[in-house]
């Protein structure tokens, strides 16, 4: 059986100001709706002209121009299923599937977001807040 690739991880910094020229007319619409600065991509395959990236359950076409690489990995990535690890007093911990992964460049550091019952968590949590279940 053939190797699997391991996962890039990456940041695409693409704003509206730019210019659409980055982004596969196919995708335009989805992936300025997504406003993609500050949140890590996975690459998950290349041609001469697009790069493929998904976010969360989405797949987008862009330019490589602008995909900047990311050499650290992220402690959970897109449909890991987390539980918060202390939650505060008198609340049940939060439990569901990590559906954004926002990155620090000051930090070099990711933080999360979780779907839990099909509903967005507004909390962010850090790396050390949750655990795999």
């Amino acid at each position: 059986m053939p190797r699997l690739k391991p996962v890039v991880y990456g940041l695409y910094g693409w704003t509206p100001a730019y210019g659409y020229r980055y982004i596969h007319p196919a995708n335009r619409r989805t992936f300025e709706w997504l406003e993609p600065v500050g949140k890590l991509f996975e690459k998950i395959d290349e041609t001469d002209e697009w790069l493929l990236l998904r976010y969360d359950e989405q797949q987008f076409k862009v330019s490589p121009e602008l995909f900047k690489e990311l050499y650290g990995r992220p402690a959970f990535s897109f449909g890991d299923l987390v539980e918060e690890v202390n939650p505060p007093a008198g609340r049940a911990a939060h439990r569901g599937l990590i559906s954004d992964v926002f990155w620090d460049e000051a930090t070099d550091r990711a933080t999360y977001q979780l779907v839990e019952r099909k509903r967005k968590v507004r909390q962010v949590f850090e790396a050390d807040e949750l655990r795999l279940v």
